[in-house]
C-alpha cells in the first residue's frame, strides 16, 4: 500500500505484481473507479489478469484513502487526468493498459485524449463522453436530503444491480461504501461529468479500445455505448446480459476475461 502527495492532498495506489519469473518485464493495467467506489471492486479482476500483467489500482481523489477535498474543492477533467498521470508515474509505468469505469472511463476517454503516448489499450466500462445522456443523476442532491445517505445508498444498489447479481456478503460491502462515501465528492464530481461532453473528440481516439456495456444500466443505455463504439476508430464492444450500471463488480470475472482476450488479439495482429 503506497501513497503519493499531491498539491490537492493524498492520493491511496497499490501495486499487485504475481507475474512468474519467465515474464520479467510484463505490462501493467491500471484501473480507474468511478463515483462512490474504491480500488476493492476490481478484486475479481485480479485473478484473471495477475499472471500476464502487473495491476496498479487506486483510490480516486475524494474515496476510499484517498483524501477528501474541501466543499468548494474544483472538480476538473484536466484535475483528474493529472492524478492518473501521477499515479502512473509513481509506478514507472511509460506505457499502460487503461481501464475506467463509469466516470473513471470518462477520465479514461480524456487521458486517451491528453496523452495518447502514454497507453497500449484503452477499456470503458459502463462509461460515457456526454455527460447529458447520463440518466438518474440529477437529483442526488435532493434524494440525500430526503432520504439520507442511507437512503440514497440504497436506491444506488438497486440502479447499480439485478436483485440475484451479488452475493449478500459482496452486497452489504459495496452498500456500506456508498452510506460512507463523501457526499460533498460524490455530488461534486455527478456535477462535473454532467456538464462535460467529449462525444465530438471520440474520433480522435486512435489507441485500440474495448467497450463494455451493461444491457440494462439506468445510468448509461446500451444505445449510448453503441453510440460511442461507431466514433471510435479501433474500437470493439461487447454487450453483457441481465446487468446493470455495477457490471465490473457483478460481473468482474468476465470482464476481466474480455478484457485479457482483446489485449492478446491486438497484440497478436500488431505489427
Amino acid at each position: 500500500m503506497s501513497f503519493i502527495e499531491t498539491q490537492s492532498g493524498a492520493l491511496f495506489y497499490e501495486v499487485c505484481d504475481l507475474t512468474p519469473p519467465w515474464n520479467p518485464a510484463p505490462e501493467t493495467i491500471i484501473f480507474h473507479h468511478g463515483i462512490a467506489a474504491n480500488t476493492d471492486m476490481w478484486a475479481n479482476w485480479v485473478p484473471v489478469l495477475a499472471q500476464q500483467f502487473r495491476l496498479v489500482r487506486f483510490d480516486m481523489r475524494g474515496f476510499g484513502q484517498s483524501t477528501v477535498p474541501p466543499s468548494d474543492f474544483l472538480w476538473s477533467f484536466d484535475g483528474l487526468t493529472n492524478d492518473l498521470m501521477q499515479i502512473a508515474n509513481a509506478v514507472d509505468a511509460k506505457r499502460f493498459h487503461l481501464v475506467g469505469e463509469s466516470i473513471g472511463g470518462t477520465v479514461a476517454m480524456a487521458f486517451a485524449l491528453r496523452a495518447p503516448e502514454r497507453l497500449l489499450s484503452l477499456c470503458l466500462s459502463n462509461a460515457a463522453a456526454r455527460g447529458g445522456l447520463v440518466g438518474n443523476v440529477v437529483g442526488w442532491k435532493e434524494e440525500v436530503e430526503k432520504f439520507g445517505q442511507s437512503g440514497w445508498a440504497e436506491r444506488m444498489m438497486q440502479r447499480r444491480f439485478h436483485a440475484d447479481a451479488l452475493d449478500p456478503k459482496v452486497y452489504a460491502w459495496y452498500r456500506e461504501v456508498h452510506e460512507t462515501c463523501s457526499m460533498s465528492a460524490t455530488l461534486g464530481l455527478a456535477n462535473l461529468l454532467l456538464n462535460t461532453d467529449l462525444s465530438t473528440r471520440l474520433g480522435e481516439i486512435k489507441t485500440s479500445t474495448l467497450l463494455l456495456s451493461p444491457d440494462d444500466s439506468p445510468f448509461i443505455p446500451a444505445q449510448v455505448m453503441a453510440a460511442m463504439h461507431a466514433q471510435i476508430p479501433n474500437a470493439q464492444l461487447q454487450v453483457f446480459a441481465h446487468s446493470k450500471h455495477g457490471l465490473p463488480l457483478s460481473h468482474g470475472e468476465q470482464c476481466a476475461h474480455a478484457l485479457l482476450d482483446f489485449i492478446n488479439r491486438n497484440a497478436a495482429v500488431a505489427p
